[in-house]
């Protein structure tokens, strides 16, 4: 016992003296604060994020609307604190209306928030807001806070000399992506974003008309993993009215470029992209990988570009799908997935194909540190050149009333060659100029506008639908 305490002494003495000589000057503020990790240790967090958003989110594949992005990003790179940090923009191909910095320069925006936004100055103030998290080092100055708090995990893993060591970087990154930013990190954010924006030439007040539609925006996520802008970046009255305090009157002759960036949105996918798989009538349909598979009854599905999650309502188990292409027969194959489960116990295996494809069946038993132990099965079928994996998850006590309904979902993975779901497309953004007579409602209509659209275009437009728009004011419609 007197050891112990001895221990502890030594441990609660070096986190003391860490915290008191783990110090850096904030690039913006100039005073020092908490930083347990250096510019170099924050740029390989940032970049082992990336990897890690692009294979599970994906990035929106138009090119030139890249180089947009990009290019208005780097317009005020040059007048942030931080200018010899290398910057990276990129659009995250989801619905999701949001906009998040991982450390060290990765800056991401969705092609949902691209859809709400109305300027390229817009676009330039959001940009600049992740700008400004980034430059005060917000993200991991918050993990070092944590870091310390957590007596055990510090010791195991600051003090080691490679913080690639720490739990995964890409992990930790994903983490703070998601996390709810404090309301001096926003007002400072904010505040930067205005001036970066300013700096190069754009005007800062369209962040108050951003403000403004996501005032009026629904926060339904639509279950996608990424939380929206209002989640992420709440939004309050003392927000809005430091911003109006910071814009002047000059600002009104900086650009504002409406047009420009409604003809560079024009054509984008908008709303979920069936393409890339949808759910209906407990049918899970992939038209570009051609296959569908039944879902269990009431289950929820989260689809992203590396897995097809689907969850029992309570959480109670869960059946992932993923796909990747593979040379290695099945038997090798199943057998490497399997030394990723570590210590799990195998029970049994099989080879029965499913359906019309070669498949490999396996059975496990997984001990948790805590808790009762998982049930696993894991199933690999051979498609083309790909190998699909089925994990079918729950408790090892729940194992009977939740794997045969995961079983069957998995033996009804199959072909999709009905061409009513393997040809559906997406609806894309278009632009319509109004003669200044009709109202929003009407022209939508005229339009053939889905009228289950009109509300959230009336936002994304800042209109009511009884408004009657400008002459020659182009509007966003969806096709």
């Amino acid at each position: 016992m007197k050891q112990l305490m001895q221990a502890s002494r030594i441990g609660v003495l070096g986190v003391l003296l860490l915290a008191a000589t783990a110090c850096a000057v904030n690039p913006v503020s100039g005073k020092k604060e908490l930083m347990l990790f250096s510019e170099q240790q924050e740029i390989a967090m940032g970049e082992a994020t990336d990897k890690q958003l692009r294979q599970q989110f994906g990035i929106y594949p138009d090119k030139a609307l890249g180089e947009y992005v990009e290019r208005v990003g780097q317009s005020m790179a040059p007048y942030t604190h931080r200018p010899q940090l290398k910057y990276h923009f990129a659009i995250l191909d989801t619905p999701v209306v949001n906009a998040f910095a991982a450390p060290g320069g990765y800056i991401y925006v969705t092609r949902g928030i691209l859809a709400l936004m109305n300027s390229e100055a817009e676009l330039a103030v959001v940009l600049g807001h992740e700008l400004g998290h980034v430059n005060a080092r917000h993200s991991v100055r918050r993990l070092s806070g944590q870091m310390l708090a957590q007596f055990g995990l510090l010791l195991g893993s600051v003090l080691s000399k490679d913080i690639r060591k720490f739990a995964g970087l890409a992990s930790i990154g994903m983490q703070l992506l998601f996390l709810k930013y404090s309301r001096s990190d926003e007002y400072q954010a904010d505040s930067l974003g205005v001036r970066y924006a300013r700096h190069a030439k754009y005007s800062p007040g369209e962040m108050l008309r951003f403000f403004h539609a996501l005032e009026n925006m629904t926060q339904d996520s639509g279950g996608h993993k990424i939380p929206n802008f209002l989640s992420t970046h709440p939004l309050t009255g003392d927000r809005i009215a430091k911003v109006k305090a910071m814009v002047g009157s000059q600002d009104v002759r900086l650009a504002v470029r409406r047009e420009p960036y409604l003809h560079r949105i024009d054509g984008m996918v908008f709303g979920e992209n069936p393409r890339q798989g949808f759910a209906e009538n407990s049918v899970f349909y992939h038209p570009d990988m051609a296959f569908k598979f039944t879902l269990p009854f009431g289950w929820v599905v989260s689809n992203t570009p590396r897995q097809v999650q689907v969850g029992e309502k309570d959480g109670k188990a869960a059946l992932l799908l993923q796909a990747e292409k593979s040379s290695l027969d099945l038997d090798a194959y199943l057998q490497a997935r399997a030394k990723e489960l570590g210590q799990a116990e195998l029970l049994k295996q099989g080879s029965e194909p499913v359906g019309r494809y070669a498949s490999r069946h396996a059975y496990f038993r997984m001990p948790q540190e805590q808790g009762e132990p998982l049930a696993l099965r894991m199933t690999c079928i051979r498609k083309d050149d790909l190998v699909y994996t089925f994990l079918a998850l729950s408790t090892y006590g729940t194992a009977s009333q939740y794997q045969p309904a995961m079983e069957s979902a998995i033996l009804s993975f199959g072909d999709l060659s009905d061409p009513r779901y393997l040809k559906r497309r997406p609806r894309r953004l278009s632009l319509a100029t109004p003669d200044g007579r009709q109202t929003l409602q009407a022209l939508m209509s005229k339009a053939g506008v889905d009228r289950t659209l009109w509300k959230q275009l009336a936002v994304y437009n800042t209109l009511n639908l009884d408004a009657v728009p400008e002459a020659g004011q182009l509007l966003k419609m969806a096709r």
